[in-house]
């Protein structure tokens, strides 16, 4: 048995989300019926983390075991052969089968906002559109209060089971024009600048389910001047689901990166 880590990138907008499910199309599903036809079994595959539907990613992370002897190159050309165009293997690597993509220091999504009258029909899988002016510097005051270690139950799906709600944020920010999809190894999705674009990047150690989506539904209130950047302090102190904003659409959703520190195969 040989234990792979691979890279992937997604357009989310027609799948049910990266976890199987009892129907629709996921990631996961899709990966594991190519593997299938590869490796002639039944093969699992663990994601660094569960995309809801719609969610994209640019670098998701996830790992199985062949008992196929095969190198890495060939596992990436086999693997793209049979994957659809909307799902693509970037890399994949053979690591200690003891690696557990889920192990990860931190995890980077991004978040992106088309802010005007009008969005460009090229958009619409992969931005959020606002009309009303947003006031960007008041966002990235209120986003910079997240920084540190917090209990997040107040941007959290009513009804989840976790242990425990509280996560540390390294970085919450609205990126500069020139930190966004411009810059390299950024989103690669630049179809049209007909409207301003806003983007929002947070890196933690964790994230509650569509805890991004709700922190951005909560900073745009901030940014169209409904509330003060320092309503968000109040909003975590809270711990109530319905003291934040709104949970955004799925599509500005971006997972960019996964981060393992020294020990990556670990």
């Amino acid at each position: 048995m040989s234990t792979f880590k691979i890279v992937l990138a997604y357009d989310g907008t027609d799948f049910v989300g990266w976890q199987r499910q009892a129907s629709g199309l996921s990631i996961q599903g899709v990966l594991e019926d190519a593997l299938r036809t590869l490796d002639d079994r039944d093969v699992t595959v663990t994601g660094a983390g569960r995309t809801d539907a719609g969610v994209h990613a640019l670098a998701q992370v996830a790992s199985f075991s062949l008992e196929r002897a095969i190198d890495r190159d060939t596992l990436v050309r086999a693997l793209n052969a049979h994957l659809p165009e909307t799902i693509r293997v970037l890399s994949a690597e053979e690591v200690p089968p003891t690696f557990n993509p889920r192990r990860a220091r931190t995890k980077t999504y991004r978040y992106r906002i088309r802010n005007g009258p009008v969005l460009s029909p090229f958009e619409r899988r992969y931005a959020w559109h606002v009309v009303s002016a947003l006031d960007v510097g008041a966002m990235d005051a209120a986003a910079r209060r997240l920084e540190g270690r917090h209990d997040f139950a107040a941007f959290q799906t009513v009804g989840s089971d976790v242990v425990t709600t509280e996560r540390t944020i390294f970085s919450s920010l609205i990126l500069r024009p020139a930190q966004d999809e411009r810059s390299t190894n950024t989103l690669v999705v630049s179809l049209s600048n007909h409207e301003p674009l806003i983007v929002y990047e947070i890196t933690g150690d964790g994230f509650l389910r569509h805890m991004v989506r709700a922190i951005v539904g909560t900073l745009v209130e901030i940014g169209r001047g409904r509330r003060p950047a320092d309503w968000i302090d109040n909003v975590l102190a809270s711990r109530d689901r319905s003291a934040a904003g709104s949970t955004v659409p799925a599509a500005g959703l971006f997972l960019v990166r996964v981060d393992y520190g020294d020990a990556p195969c670990e």
